[in-house]
């Protein structure tokens, strides 16, 4: 990977995006005085759809693209969720199998009512290692696909399957979901399912022209303490959810730098953007337990970074004078933070930390009227159950509110991915399909918890201007129903 550099700017600007964007810039991007008008208990004039009804010329633009009118030229979203019919036997063909999409290929391994037909992969070694996992767990050979970075295409269009399911890098993921709905396949993705808005449209347009589940697998929304979270939601115990708290604060440095993996890919990312750029982690639980798109909606956001110093000092730290990667610059800010109103004029804190020594953290705090829970470490505070302002430990509530799923699947899960939440997803995901149900996740949560990347970008850019979101589900979030608590 070439160095990514840009001599002429100051550190000043390279360290704060903000200060060269003057007003002439902002009024390119559409965003200069957005947030003037206020109208009801949202920034943004809206429609009863929940469109914004600004003019075409003062619709906010990206890149050259108009992305918050989408929704009037497509029409009303489906009045209910979809769920396809049902499959006896969910024929998979997997894309990508590094270290990620060999702990699915295991985990799919396992799980009755399934099977993984064929395998992709740019790296033969890994389509090879994926075929001997399969044929391990006493499975037919997959057939493989290893003729370079669009392969997925032949496998798509020649492969009788129902699901193709993708854990490649970043930019693949979109292209695969497009080639498996064209091809009348389902599709499921490693997160984020999209990194920009014009993407998360052509999911949303694909999956409703060929009626077809577009998924994005966001493992953490399966975790045994996500989930008792939401349970505790669903029993009332917090009140009314007016607040919360979460990210992705993890110190990926090495990873980043690393010479295979995701280093081949992941640091480009910190090169080129700035804003929250992983954000569905910490989102997407806290976004289930509030309704979003089921009741409640995201309506804007504001999002600032702070300078980038981490990577620089990384490099400097364990790169020879004269070694390229410490010539490298990075636009990312090392702390994001990203707020975001709701519709019902919730709040909705996301930060974005990967470029620093910290502990793992993913925040996971959920304030309502008659309590609150705070992960890392996790507790809770419940009015008329806690004593007095301290905390308990959340795990004394496990016994009474442990989600079902989870005292179902605990023994399946074990020695899985991330805890066992990557067995419960993937279970998951071939239930629904086998009986013919919506999964958890649908397309719209997946563009609407990713859009939080670009949408981050553009406030960034703009010195930390409102932007709005669109809507995804074109006002039908109104009706759809809130995620109960499943079962086996």
């Amino acid at each position: 990977m070439d160095a990514v550099k840009n001599d002429s700017d100051s550190t000043a600007t390279r360290n704060n995006p903000g200060a060269h964007v003057t007003r002439r810039d902002a009024m390119k991007l559409g965003l200069a005085g957005v947030g003037a008008t206020v109208v009801g208990s949202t920034m943004f004039p809206r429609n009863a759809s929940g469109q914004i009804t600004t003019q075409p010329g003062q619709i906010p633009t990206w890149r050259g693209v108009e992305v918050l009118d989408r929704g009037m030229e497509l029409g009303p979203a489906p009045a209910v969720r979809f769920a396809a019919p049902a499959i006896e036997e969910v024929r998979i063909g997997f894309v990508g199998t590094g270290g990620m999409g060999t702990a699915h290929v295991r985990n799919l391994s396992r799980i009755e009512g399934c099977r993984i037909t064929a395998v992709c992969d740019v790296d033969e070694a890994n389509a090879e290692r994926a075929a001997s996992v399969i044929e391990e767990a006493g499975h037919p050979r997959p057939t493989l696909y290893t003729r370079g970075e669009t392969d997925y295409l032949r496998l798509c269009e020649d492969e009788d399957l129902d699901l193709v399911y993708t854990a490649t890098p970043w930019r693949w993921h979109v292209p695969v979901c497009l080639a498996a709905m064209e091809n009348g396949k389902h599709a499921a993705s490693e997160v984020p399912i999209a990194v920009t808005l014009e993407e998360c449209w052509q999911l949303v347009e694909a999956a409703e022209k060929y009626n077809r589940h577009c998924i994005m697998m966001e493992n953490v929304c399966y975790g045994a303490m996500e989930m008792m979270v939401l349970n505790l939601v669903r029993q009332g115990l917090l009140g009314e959810l007016l607040h919360a708290e979460c990210g992705y604060l993890h110190d990926l440095r090495g990873i980043k730098f690393a010479d295979e993996g995701e280093g081949m890919w992941r640091r480009a990312h910190s090169m080129l953007r700035d804003g929250n750029l992983y954000p569905t982690h910490g989102l997407g639980p806290v976004a289930q337990c509030m309704n979003i798109n089921r009741g409640d909606q995201f309506d804007y956001l504001v999002s600032m970074s702070s300078p980038s110093r981490g990577l620089q000092e990384f490099a400097e730290a364990n790169y020879p004078e004269g070694d390229a990667k410490r010539r490298e610059t990075f636009a990312l800010g090392d702390v994001n933070t990203s707020l975001l109103k709701t519709m019902h004029g919730r709040s909705i804190k996301v930060v974005h930390d990967t470029n620093l020594p910290r502990p793992y953290s993913r925040i996971n705090m959920l304030q309502g009227t008659r309590g609150i829970f705070q992960g890392y470490p996790d507790r809770v505070q419940v009015e008329g159950r806690s004593e007095g302002h301290g905390w308990e430990d959340a795990q004394e509530y496990m016994a009474e509110f442990e989600h079902p799923l989870w005292k179902q699947l605990r023994e399946q899960s074990e020695g899985a991915g991330h805890g066992g939440m990557d067995f419960v997803e993937d279970w998951r995901l071939i239930h629904c399909l086998r009986a013919g149900i919506p999964y958890d996740i649908d397309v719209y949560d997946s563009a609407a918890w990713s859009a939080v990347s670009e949408l981050s970008e553009r406030s960034v850019a703009a010195g930390s201007a409102p932007v709005p979101f669109p809507d995804f589900t074109r006002g039908r979030w109104r009706q759809y129903e809130p995620l109960g608590i499943v079962t086996v």
